[in-house]
C-alpha cells in the first residue's frame, strides 16, 4: 500500500511525525499484513528554516521526497500553485491514499488534487468547526472533509459535528465516506516528545526563565495579525501582563511584519523555535496565551492553563472543562483572563484518546485499502 503524505506547516510536521513513526513501528514488528510505503510531499508553506527544517531534524521525520518550495504568497496564489505541483507528484507516484492534516492551504490543495485524480483522501483532524467562515482555516477544513473518504476525528465533538452535517459512519458505494473517531495524534506527540524536550532542550537558561514564573504567548492567526486595532489591543495586553510576569513571544514571520517591536518593550521577543524548545517552554509556563489551535491543546496536555485570544475555538471541550479561557481581542478581557487563569490547577482527563491515535490511523488505512473500498462498495 502506498500513502502520500502532504504537509506544509509546523503543526502538520508534528502530526505527521506520529503517523510516520507508527508506520515504521508496525513494519518492524510485523504487525501489518500489508506493507506500507510512505511518500512525503512538503509544499513549503512554512519556508523559514526555524519553522520547517529544524522540525524534521528534531522529530525524526523522514526527509520529504518532494519539496515544492511554495510559500509566501496569498492564499489563492499559494493554493493554486500547490494543486498544480501536487497533481504532478500524485500522477507520478499513483498512491492508494493521500493523507492530509489539519486546516492549512496545503491541506486544501492536497485534498483537491487527490480528489480530481480519484485518489482516496484521508483527513486527520476531520470534523473541527469554529463556525466562523471568515477564517481561511474554516473553509479549508470544511472542503477537505467534503473531499475525504476516511475522516479521522480527534474528539467526540468533531465526530458529532460531522454527524450533524450528514457524514456517515459506514463506507458505502453511495457515500464513499466514513467517520472514525481515533483520538488526537497531538496527544501521541505530547506523550512521546515531552520527555525528550526535558532531556535535550536548553531554552530556559539563555532566556533566564524559572519554571512556572513566566507567560508563553504565540500570535499568528490572520484574524489577529491582519486587523491593526485587534493586534494593537492584544500586544498592549501582553505588554501590561509583562509588568507582572515575564512574557516570552516567539515571533511568527507574519506577526513580525506587522509590529513595531519597540512599542512593546516589556515583552521578550524571540525567533521561532524548534519543536523541543517550544515544548519545553509550554511545559514550564505559568499561563499560555495564544491564538493557535495546536498550542491550546498542548497547553492542556502539559497541564498549563490557557488564554485564547480568539472569539471562538474548535476545541470547545477545553473551554467547557474550564482549562481554556476565550478572551477575544480586547485588552481588558485578556488581562482579566490571565489574572483568572494564572493560579488555576487542573487534572488531565481523557478528552483526546489514549495516545494510540497514530497506530489506529495506520490500521484503518490498511484495512480500508483502495481495492477493498471498491469491493466493499
Amino acid at each position: 500500500m502506498k500513502i502520500t503524505t502532504i504537509i506544509g506547516a509546523r503543526p502538520q510536521f508534528i502530526k505527521a511525525a506520529t503517523v510516520s513513526r507508527a508506520i515504521a513501528q508496525q513494519a518492524q514488528t510485523g504487525q501489518q499484513a500489508t506493507p506500507v510505503e510512505e511518500t512525503i510531499i512538503h509544499t513549503g508553506q512554512h519556508f523559514d528554516a526555524n519553522m520547517s527544517e529544524v522540525f524534521f531534524q528534531e522529530l525524526d521525520i523522514p526527509k520529504p521526497d518532494y519539496n515544492l518550495g511554495i510559500g509566501g504568497g496569498s492564499h489563492g496564489r499559494n493554493t493554486g500553485r500547490m494543486i498544480e505541483a501536487i497533481e504532478d507528484v500524485l500522477v507520478r507516484e499513483h498512491p492508494d491514499w493521500v493523507l492530509v492534516y489539519g486546516d492549512t492551504d496545503s491541506t486544501l490543495a492536497g485534498a483537491l488534487a487527490a480528489a480530481k485524480l480519484h485518489i482516496p483522501v484521508a483527513h486527520v483532524e476531520a470534523g473541527l468547526r469554529s463556525f466562523n467562515r471568515i477564517m481561511p482555516e474554516e473553509i479549508n477544513r470544511i472542503v477537505a472533509d467534503q473531499l475525504s473518504t476516511l475522516l479521522f476525528c480527534p474528539t467526540r465533538t468533531a465526530e458529532e459535528n460531522l454527524g450533524k452535517e450528514g457524514f456517515p459512519h459506514q463506507l458505502t458505494a453511495q457515500t464513499r465516506q466514513t467517520v472514525l473517531n481515533v483520538g488526537d495524534v497531538m496527544y501521541d506527540a505530547a506523550l512521546y516528545y515531552g520527555d525528550r524536550a526535558q532531556e535535550k532542550s536548553r531554552i530556559m537558561q539563555p532566556l533566564a526563565l524559572s519554571p512556572k514564573a513566566f507567560v508563553l504567548a504565540t500570535i499568528h492567526r490572520a484574524e489577529n495579525t491582519d486587523n491593526p486595532e485587534r493586534l494593537q489591543n492584544i500586544m498592549t495586553a501582553l505588554n501590561r501582563i509583562a509588568s507582572e510576569m515575564p512574557v516570552v513571544l516567539p515571533l511568527h514571520p507574519r506577526t513580525k511584519q506587522k509590529l513595531v517591536l519597540a512599542d512593546f518593550s516589556a515583552v521578550t521577543f524571540i525567533d521561532p523555535l524548534g519543536y523541543l524548545d517550544m515544548v519545553m517552554l509550554e511545559k514550564n509556563a505559568r499561563v499560555i496565551i495564544t491564538d493557535s489551535g495546536g498550542v491550546q491543546k498542548e497547553a492542556y496536555f502539559h497541564g498549563v492553563p490557557c488564554v485564547t485570544v480568539r472569539d471562538e475555538t474548535e476545541w470547545v471541550e477545553l473551554v467547557s472543562a474550564g482549562v481554556n479561557y476565550l478572551a477575544g481581542g480586547k485588552k481588558k478581557n485578556i488581562v482579566q483572563a490571565f489574572q483568572k487563569m494564572r493560579d488555576h490547577v487542573f487534572d488531565i482527563e481523557n478528552l483526546y484518546g489514549n495516545g494510540s491515535s497514530a497506530r489506529l490511523i495506520v490500521e484503518y488505512l490498511s484495512s480500508y485499502s483502495k481495492a477493498e473500498n471498491l469491493k466493499q462498495s
